[in-house]
């Protein structure tokens, strides 16, 4: 029973007057009035008079990050919307972007003319630049325990939040993330049996396969159309896609050492990663378009068999039951495809797992001029991390979408594929708020299209080492520009590679990021905040 029903049954159980009735059940007010306890619901008084005002109707835009293979669908076919603005009062017009320098310049051309009434950083710096230039809302009466009583149930702790924080201000908070890794480089199986060849194990039988595949044509078309590996470029930076990073104890994103913050790319010894590199390239064994390819890119040339290992850190990413998987989309081209998870560096970790990272924001001037429109985003990320909202925007309608007998959560994978994949697979935007994680809502999920395969490969990503999370946020000091750092990085990483064609100057490159660029004050910084969290000493 809707929230609404139930009310108008409560006033004509009291009032029994019908232009009351006819007037409240027109007001389009009660949808979500009783939510979290946040609005008052209108209660009849004995005179038969309403005290409660109705609940605006507020129009909301939002800006988030999505999948590149995902588009939202016509309203009339959004359940999440339809769900969102009836049970909130809202019209809310969502807007979305796969994360990168367009997505920084997009939202960055908004807060100079539209702001959007919320977003998700795509800056990698947490927010870090939009706190020191005075633009965000603090969020102190707004985002607490008592308003978003769900995210800090589930989610996000309070000392996560403090912690979260910089200069004392209270203007971010931290989107849910997964508290697990699943970073993983997977290959082509059926072109190592085609060759003869098992899966590598160590960094060199990993070359000799990049070798195989590009000279002794594993997809049997009598052509040398093929290589060995692709990474992420963007046309900007080496990325970390690189195994040769893994081979010189360099882990993804960064790690500790010597009870000391190590920030992986532009550590010392990156020198011998781009002699590596370098080498790779003047070998002809890897992608020569590496440094231009998007995510997305990267992804179509494994489907579409140009090369044979690629890195990806997603849990279903080579899945049979993902239709937007690489394992799906290239069996949809070759029956005989298979793609399966695989290190090359036994026992060491390839990534960190993650912490708290991309926060929600919402600008100062939004607050300023339309306080009620933060107070009802605040609402509805709520509900986005309760388990109604959680499950809606995962995995679809009860009853019709998937089918639930205590904790148990079961797919109805034929209505999800037709109402959901074939609609642009819009979960993947609506989902942005919370990884796919029912454990922490004590659910279990069991989707009838997993294979024995998906169990295997779900082991196995599983198996792979990663370190445990930092434990804080790593916040740079006031004034740093970790953008115009990080550029000049990209570029001397870019610079030795394809200019200098080693790492020989690699020393003199970090030097000038250490001093110059103000390096060392980063990462000064960065151990200032694990010493406080006390997780260095």
């Amino acid at each position: 029973m809707t929230a609404a029903r139930s009310w108008r049954q409560a006033m004509m159980a009291a009032l029994a007057v019908s232009l009351i009735l006819s007037a409240c059940s027109n007001s389009g007010s009660t949808e979500g009035s009783d939510y979290g306890k946040q609005e008052t619901t209108p209660k009849a008084t004995t005179e038969g008079t309403s005290t409660a005002k109705p609940r605006e109707k507020l129009t909301l835009n939002w800006f988030v990050s999505a999948p590149a293979n995902a588009n939202l669908p016509s309203s009339d076919k959004d359940f999440v919307l339809k769900k969102i603005e009836e049970k909130f009062n809202v019209q809310l017009k969502l807007s979305y972007m796969t994360i990168g320098s367009d997505y920084n310049n997009k939202i960055n051309a908004l807060l100079a003319s539209d702001p959007p009434d919320m977003w998700k950083d795509g800056n990698g710096d947490g927010g870090q630049r939009y706190v020191l230039e005075g633009m965000l809302a603090q969020l102190t009466d707004y985002a607490n325990p008592a308003t978003m009583p769900n995210y800090y149930k589930y989610w996000i702790t309070e000392e996560v939040v403090k912690r979260f924080q910089s200069e004392g201000q209270d203007m971010r908070r931290p989107i849910p993330y997964s508290k697990a890794s699943y970073r993983s480089y997977y290959i082509r199986k059926d072109w190592l049996d085609k060759l003869g060849l098992a899966i590598p194990t160590t960094y060199d039988q990993y070359i000799e396969v990049l070798k195989a595949f590009t000279f002794k044509d594993p997809d049997g078309n009598g052509k040398q159309d093929t290589y060995g590996f692709t990474a992420t470029g963007n046309g900007s930076n080496l990325g970390y896609d690189w195994p040769e990073l893994i081979k010189h104890d360099l882990t993804f994103p960064s790690f500790i050492e010597n009870n000391s913050y190590v920030d992986s790319i532009t550590h010392p010894r990156m020198a011998n990663v781009l002699d590596d590199i370098v080498k790779l390239m003047d070998e002809k064994i890897i992608d020569p378009d590496w440094f231009l390819n998007t995510e997305q890119q990267k992804q179509q040339k494994a489907v579409q068999g140009k090369v044979g290992v690629i890195l990806n850190s997603t849990m279903d990413f080579a899945a049979d039951n993902n239709q937007q998987s690489i394992q799906y989309r290239t069996k949809q081209l070759v029956p005989t495809a298979e793609w399966q998870p695989f290190t090359m560096f036994a026992n060491k970790p390839l990534g960190t797992r993650p912490g708290p990272g991309s926060p929600f924001l919402v600008p100062k001037q939004i607050a300023e001029k339309s306080p009620e429109k933060v107070k009802r985003t605040i609402e509805i990320l709520d509900w986005l991390a309760s388990e109604e909202g959680f499950l809606l925007t995962h995995f679809g309608e009860a009853g019709k979408h998937y089918t639930r007998e205590g904790s148990v959560i079961k797919l109805n994978n034929e209505a999800y594929a037709k109402d959901i994949v074939q609609q642009g697979d819009f979960l993947k935007i609506w989902s942005f708020f919370t990884p796919e994680e029912p454990f922490v809502y004590n659910l279990t999920l069991i989707n009838p299209n997993e294979t024995e395969r998906d169990r295997k490969v779900a082991e196995a990503i599983r198996n792979i080492p990663s370190n445990a999370a930092l434990g804080t946020t790593l916040i740079p000091p006031t004034g740093f520009d970790l953008a115009g750092f990080r550029k000049r990085m990209n570029e001397l990483l870019s610079k030795a590679v394809f200019d200098d064609k080693s790492g020989k100057n690699w020393t003199q490159y970090r030097e000038e990021l250490m001093t110059k660029y103000k390096g060392k004050e980063l990462f000064d910084a960065y151990d200032a905040s694990l010493r406080k969290a006390g997780v260095i000493k």
